[in-house]
């Protein structure tokens, strides 16, 4: 959803982009956009077989995210557009693949289960044609709960919430908000059982 016009308020499109209103890329975003672009290299790289791998990992995770809890674990490769906007609590674990398209703000909770090849996409485009022809976008947050378990290939859509506890189909697109110990499937997904 569209929260204001593109007109010059005197704010950067950096300061528009982190206030999820409408923004155009630029030279300073660009720069934020390849740091995590070079930083999710860098991890996607890694030899397993390195003993240290463990700490090398954790360590470019804490340069790349928000904030990355405890006993959290991201398989790779991983994709992320500025990784500072998103946040994975305590003893999560991310199967390979992950795209996360944190324009947005990305707050993944505790004990949260991500299969391979899940997308998580803040980022969105206005309706009007013409603003997209010029390049403007914004984002929507996406909220993941404590518990959740989302199966292998699902999308979630900008501005979604996930409660507590829910389960995501596997390939499942979720356009909507799940509620807590929920389970929802399918394009859009829908419940299967409360």
């Amino acid at each position: 959803m569209v929260r204001d016009l593109p007109e010059d308020d005197g704010r950067s499109m950096r300061e528009r982009l982190l206030a999820g209103d409408l923004y155009r890329g630029d030279e300073e975003i660009e720069r934020e956009l390849r740091r995590a672009e070079r930083l999710a290299h860098a991890y996607n790289l890694l030899d397993p077989g390195d003993p240290d791998v463990d700490a090398r990992r954790r360590a470019l995770l804490g340069e790349l995210l928000g904030s990355v809890g405890e006993g959290t674990s991201l398989r790779a490769p991983i994709r992320f557009d500025l990784g500072h906007r998103t946040t994975i609590g305590e003893r999560s674990f991310v199967n390979a693949g992950l795209i996360c398209l944190d324009i947005g703000p990305v707050t993944i909770g505790d004990d949260v289960l991500i299969g391979p090849g899940v997308q998580l996409l803040t980022p969105t485009h206005p309706a009007d044609a013409e603003l997209r022809r010029a390049g403007w976008e914004s984002s929507e947050p996406i909220a993941i709960g404590d518990g959740v378990w989302i199966g292998g290939g699902a999308i979630v859509l900008p501005g979604v919430a996930i409660g507590p506890r829910a389960v995501v189909g596997a390939g499942a697109v979720v356009t909507r908000d799940v509620p807590a110990d929920a389970t929802v499937a399918g394009n859009p997904a829908r419940p299967l059982r409360r």
